[in-house]
């Protein structure tokens, strides 16, 4: 039997659960139904079906949240293949199954969005068992969801008759609700999951026969990968960025399993949902006897069915049917129904050119993170988390001084051709073109108050000369 590499796909753009999840910050990096974020989740789900470390195609931005997450929980060391531009599930699919294969080997690919969630894991790890014959033998076999109720929001699988894996009928588009009814009282009907399980040869001989265009150019951008191991073991893949680009954005679904005559379903009842709206978070989250759901410090008086996220105290009196959601620099409250439009939100936001569409007031970054605290007319102050072990890169600033004030913990700081130690209630002063560094040499995590003076203080006011992550 072939063994199985579990592909992990960590794309997402961060629109559907703004202002949570935010495009430098999707939801798959977010703990929205239990302790582990959505990414760690799914790894969890799956290890145990496999030896293999994972593979994961992730945006080329988001690759020191993807490496981190798996660390904390203990993941084999990964292998992250960097998409430098979206381009959908198909040449992603495509270049995790030339990735899978580079040893030679042809393993079943057990294709997994990082942003689901799966109730129970055990049925889960059954299916995937249950699925293996028939994606040895060839079959591309995706998972059909035992439809709830007829939902719209999803698209849905036509298939055959049988106990088992079975042949897929058709893939239909979400349909309205007349008809999401009559696909519920057929029975024949499946949630598409967009989760797929096939050899990986299998897939790629499937896809250069309904898209040679999209497979030729995933192997062009598999063709010269560039390696960059990590410290914790495990590796980034960086795709060719020109002959990536060149690929069509396409589904897998548009792609291939709407054409193939070798896609199989096996339908599963296993409490998955995608999780792609405030209202579905709310469906899968634990509700008090009035139907409210919430998370944090949130007080509920004569209301029903409403969902909360707080990060302070947010009380909800007399309201029916909401979401309300707060963040440090916003506020959604949207009605449960209208949850999809919160899109329109962020198209604003972009085209405004305002952060709140991708950033959050905190910023992670592969050493740490800030968190912007205050800002006003030539001045800017924020709080810096570095953690232990890490440094942020050699650098300097053309129009800005920085004064450093540490909270907690050890920084070890370089400034020009000093370096010196500061401590607890102690500080210094970095001038305009000083080159400087900042370090943790310890073991705990480093807090300072970084209070920045200039007539500019944009992010882009840098100039690296050293960085230990290959940020130029």
């Amino acid at each position: 039997m072939a063994s199985l590499q579990p592909v992990l796909l960590s794309g997402g753009s961060g629109t559907r659960l703004w202002p949570l999840s935010r495009e430098a910050y999707p939801k798959q990096f977010l703990a929205l139904a239990g302790e582990y974020t959505m990414l760690q989740a799914t790894w969890r789900r799956v290890a145990a079906l496999s030896d293999a470390a994972p593979l994961v195609v992730a945006n080329e931005d988001h690759r020191f949240l993807v490496a981190e997450q798996l660390r904390v929980i203990g993941a084999p060391a990964a292998r992250i293949v960097l998409e430098p531009v979206g381009r959908n599930t198909a040449p992603a699919i495509a270049a995790a199954a030339l990735v899978a294969m580079a040893d030679g080997s042809d393993p079943l690919l057990l294709v997994l969005p990082s942003d689901h969630v799966v109730r129970d894991a055990e049925a889960f790890r059954a299916a995937v068992t249950a699925a293996m014959p028939a994606a040895e033998a060839g079959a591309l076999v995706t998972f059909g969801i035992v439809p709830q109720a007829p939902e719209t929001g999803f698209g849905y699988i036509q298939a055959d008759t049988g106990d088992s894996v079975r042949r897929v009928l058709r893939f239909v588009e979400k349909p309205d609700a007349a008809t999401a009814q009559a696909y519920l009282d057929d029975g024949g009907y499946f949630w598409n999951s967009g989760m797929f399980l096939f050899r990986a040869s299998r897939y790629l001989e499937e896809l250069g026969r309904h898209r040679p265009d999209i497979a030729a150019a995933a192997r062009a951008a598999c063709a010269h990968l560039d390696h960059d191991a990590l410290s914790q073991g495990g590796e980034f893949l960086r795709l060719d960025r020109d002959a990536f680009a060149a690929s069509p954005s396409e589904s897998i679904d548009y792609a291939v399993m709407e054409k193939t005559d070798a896609a199989m379903v096996l339908p599963v009842d296993i409490g998955w949902n995608d999780v792609g709206s405030w209202s579905a978070l709310w469906e899968v989250s634990e509700q008090d006897g009035d139907g409210n759901a919430h998370h944090g410090d949130v007080i509920a008086i004569d209301s029903r069915n409403s969902y909360a996220y707080a990060r302070r105290l947010v009380a909800l009196v007399g309201v029916d049917d909401l979401v309300v959601v707060e963040t440090d620099d916003a506020v959604l409250v949207a009605a449960k129904d209208k949850v999809q439009e919160v899109k329109q939100v962020v198209a604003r936001l972009k085209a405004e050119q305002r952060s709140q569409a991708a950033l959050h007031r905190e910023v992670h970054r592969p050493w740490g993170s800030y968190d912007s605290v205050d800002a006003g007319d030539g001045f800017q102050v924020k709080r810096i988390k570095v953690k232990p072990g890490a440094a942020l890169s050699l650098q300097s600033h053309e129009r800005r001084a920085e004064h450093w004030i540490v909270v907690r913990g050890t920084a070890r700081v370089t400034r020009n051709n000093d370096v010196f130690e500061l401590f607890a209630n102690q500080s210094t002063y970095i001038p305009i073109g000083a080159k400087h560094r900042l370090e943790n040499p310890g073991t705990e995590m480093l807090e300072l108050i970084e209070v920045q003076s200039g007539d500019y203080l944009g992010e882009d006011d840098i100039v690296r000369y050293e960085d230990v992550y290959g940020r130029g």
